[in-house]
């Protein structure tokens, strides 16, 4: 929400929003060099020239919660209210490599998403799931490789080949460093996991979305838009970088990279912002990096509503700001979009805020003019004013970034964390002072707030997955489980692409805590610095 002071408002990157926008904010504007056609370069105006005039962006809702077979239902009845793509979150343990029954894992188990220990337990995730006709986008990142073969496992047993699997797996661990801390490994091997990942899906899974590269994360933990978009585009082009370096060519794997950002409730600068990004990695990729194909210039990214801003204090205004949120990102061109239910900020979401949620999509797609025209905002004095602000404030600060040797420098230094707890430490401070109002928090309480009744985690699943383990043992060949992990720690040793050894030590059933332990002894793994 905008901050109010005195006369001039300031938007959440802290630019002033003008009273009255007119001809002269774009004064020596240049429209075909700055704003262009929909689908052509530079892409401000959207990725494709009909957009949404044709089909409606993909409507994924993000879920995850308790045993695979929990989470199952839930797939089942998002599918059966209209979701067009799933997107699965993982407990805590599954992102950070662990079993659940190893004594780190106590009391996490299925609490923030669906807990996966084996390709047993992916099966019954996705059972009765249509692969090949499903996209499926996974938020996991350390562990991302280990997840996305147990899918691709998945699909080989039902008759579903990797070329026919669709989806995206995050796989985006430079912001884990900075802003979120589900890391496994240092940097280094871990970059050189993700250009493993590149190569793997080029020849393996050839329309699979290599990696999300992910600002979402960095606005929950208080960036700016325009720091969110900076070191988003600033991780993106580490990345680049590592491909390159690793001997591959930019269309190759370019097409495949996607991003994620978040959309919150100031909707004109969220629409701004998403202009500029696009507007900023299209030229990175054809001045800096050479592409030549279209669709390597191409910033295609996924949108979920701002977590951080919904209230446990009247949870059912959330359902305004979702709306709103997700308006926003609409507006901004958004490839696909998670609605968050208004209930989030209590619990898990039950099955009547889910629907909800979905059902805002849907509003906005079928019942909304929002679709009938390709970037309606094109032209408007106050939006491109405001993507060229946002624009020249992202570049300054991936000139910092750059000027640092890059992102992994940076992050070594504390520079993008440091940034982005400042400006929360900004946010916080106007909040508690009233400046920047939250309905229901600082203004328009309630003397006693309604009932609520959450939707709650079996504490039981633990000893579930736990039993669930000792039969997946119990059953699996111990002699070919251990000679296959040995191969996947000589790979790990070696410089040859770990995907394919990792892959058939999984397919013998060894978990996934397994893998990543054999993968710690070769690569060790990150301890942030004191300046970290």
């Amino acid at each position: 929400m905008a901050r109010e002071s005195g006369s001039v408002r300031h938007n959440e990157s802290g630019l002033p929003i003008e009273p009255v926008y007119g001809p002269q904010a774009l004064a020596g504007w240049d429209p075909e060099h700055r704003l262009g056609t929909p689908g052509q370069y530079p892409f401000t105006r959207g990725v494709y020239p009909s957009m949404y005039t044709g089909r409606p962006w993909t409507m994924r809702q993000y879920a995850g919660f308790g045993t695979a077979r929990e989470s199952n239902a839930r797939y089942r009845q998002l599918i059966a209210h209209g979701t067009t793509g799933l997107s699965v979150a993982f407990d805590l343990p599954t992102q950070m490599g662990h079993n659940s029954d190893t004594p780190i894992a106590a009391g996490e188990v299925g609490k923030v998403g669906v807990a996966i220990d084996s390709v047993e337990d992916m099966r019954v995730l996705f059972g009765g799931i249509p692969l090949d006709r499903v996209s499926t986008s996974m938020t996991i990142n350390a562990p991302a490789a280990l997840l996305l073969l147990l899918y691709q496992l998945v699909g080989e047993e039902e008759g579903v080949a990797g070329d026919q699997l669709t989806g995206t797996i995050q796989n985006d661990i430079l912001k884990e460093y900075i802003a979120r801390g589900t890391y496994i490994f240092p940097p280094k091997p871990s970059l050189r996991l993700i250009a493993d990942i590149f190569k793997y899906c080029r020849a393996e899974i050839p329309k699979w979305n290599t990696i999300s590269i992910s600002g979402y994360h960095m606005a929950e933990a208080g960036a700016s838009p325009a720091q969110e978009i900076a070191f988003t585009l600033a991780n993106g082009v580490e990345y680049v970088r590592t491909a390159l370096s690793a001997g591959m060519d930019i269309d190759d794997f370019a097409p495949r990279l996607s991003f994620f950002f978040v959309s919150r409730t100031t909707l004109l600068e969220e629409v701004a912002k998403f202009r500029a990004a696009r507007r900023i990695w299209s030229r990175l990729m054809r001045e800096e990096f050479g592409a030549k194909n279209p669709k390597s210039q191409m910033l295609r990214f996924h949108t979920q509503t701002a977590g951080v801003q919904l209230t446990a204090q009247q949870p059912e205004v959330n359902l305004v700001r979702v709306a709103v949120q997700g308006l926003a990102a609409v507006l901004g061109g958004t490839q696909s979009l998670h609605t968050n239910s208004f209930d989030e900020a209590i619990a898990l979401p039950t099955d009547k805020a889910a629907r909800l949620a979905l059902r805002t999509q849907q509003v906005l797609a079928y019942e909304t003019d929002v679709t009938a025209t390709v970037d309606p905002f094109a032209g408007s004095y106050a939006i491109e004013s405001m993507t060229d602000e946002v624009e020249a404030a992202a570049l300054e600060l991936m000139t910092r970034v750059e000027d640092m040797g890059g992102a992994v420098a940076a992050i070594e230094r504390g520079f993008q964390k440091g940034e982005i707890e400042r400006n929360a430490y900004r946010i916080a401070q106007e909040t508690d002072a009233g400046e920047r109002v939250v309905v229901g928090v600082n203004r328009f309480q309630l003397d006693e707030e309604e009932p609520y009744e959450p939707l709650r985690v079996d504490p039981a699943i633990e000893a579930q997955q736990v039993e669930r383990l000792a039969v997946l043992r119990h059953r699996r060949n111990e002699k070919t489980v251990t000679a296959e992990l040995d191969a996947l720690r000589k790979a790990a040793e070696g410089s040859g692409n770990v995907l394919h050894p990792m892959k058939e030590a999984l397919r013998a059933r060894a978990t996934v805590g397994e893998v990543c332990d054999a993968l710690r002894e070769v690569w060790g793994t990150y301890v942030p610095t004191d300046a970290f």
